[in-house]
């Protein structure tokens, strides 16, 4: 009999009101030899809506990152679009953990050559603009736009998917955007809402990517590939 996969989802909020709403979103990409927990941080802000948010929560990350390697798991999915600790936990932990931008953005390019990235609020556009010269990906970003929702906001489907939509349509009609990625874990339930209402709309395909089941399915992936980040990179801490 194989091994039943143990996968940690870390919400990187000191706060559990999200707990379900990311089991949920994962939920249809959980392999059935794959066990999935929810953990959050005893420390930081309640939200990562900002750098300094993101600076806060960034050391209680790479903590309980530890805490579960330690615990057992196979890996971590850190559900953040921004990777709030992500890097500094490759030093400390020896599986792998995995942020938002990066499998977002190289699942959109598996499927076309530019996308556009939808994020939540206006604080949030030029920290994950950042993103895209950090991994190469300038000639692929066509714009990045803000629906002006908070966090706290994002329960209210109706006005985010609207607004979404609304970005999604401007992203690819004036921005060359071929695919849509979605800045935040919290867009849970709206990827495949936009993508139908957005086919409709334009009268052609286009991918919204839901950053929660491609960062979950790719790192499951790594999982089983028993990979993990490189030591040529991220030095062992304390060695």
């Amino acid at each position: 009999m194989s091994k039943r996969l143990r996968i940690c989802i870390l919400a990187p909020v000191n706060t559990s009101l999200y707990n379900d709403l990311l089991l949920q979103a994962v939920e249809p990409v959980i392999p059935p030899d794959v066990t999935v927990s929810v953990r959050n941080l005893t420390a930081g802000h309640d939200c990562i809506q900002s750098r300094i948010d993101l600076l806060h929560n960034g050391y209680p990350v790479v903590e309980a990152a530890i805490q579960i390697e330690n615990d057992g798991y196979d890996g971590i999915w850190l559900s953040d679009f921004d990777m709030c600790g992500v890097e500094a936990a490759r030093e400390a932990i020896n599986i792998p953990i995995i942020g938002g931008f990066p499998t977002s953005a190289f699942t959109a390019l598996a499927l076309s050559e530019r996308f556009s990235i939808i994020t939540i609020l206006p604080s949030t556009l030029a920290m994950q603009r950042g993103h895209v010269p950090t991994y190469g990906l300038n000639d692929s970003f066509a714009s990045i736009h803000s629906i002006d929702v908070k966090v706290a906001e994002l329960h209210d489907l109706d006005v985010v998917v609207e607004r979404t939509l609304e970005a999604a349509i401007k992203a690819v009609q004036q921005d060359g955007a071929q695919s849509i990625l979605l800045g935040c874990t919290g867009f849970v339930g709206v990827a495949a809402q936009v993508t139908a209402r957005l086919q409709a709309a334009l009268g052609f395909y286009v991918p919204v990517i839901d950053p929660n089941q491609a960062g979950f399915s790719f790192l499951v992936s790594l999982v089983r590939m028993g990979i993990r980040p490189s030591r040529a990179c991220y030095s062992k801490y304390g060695s």
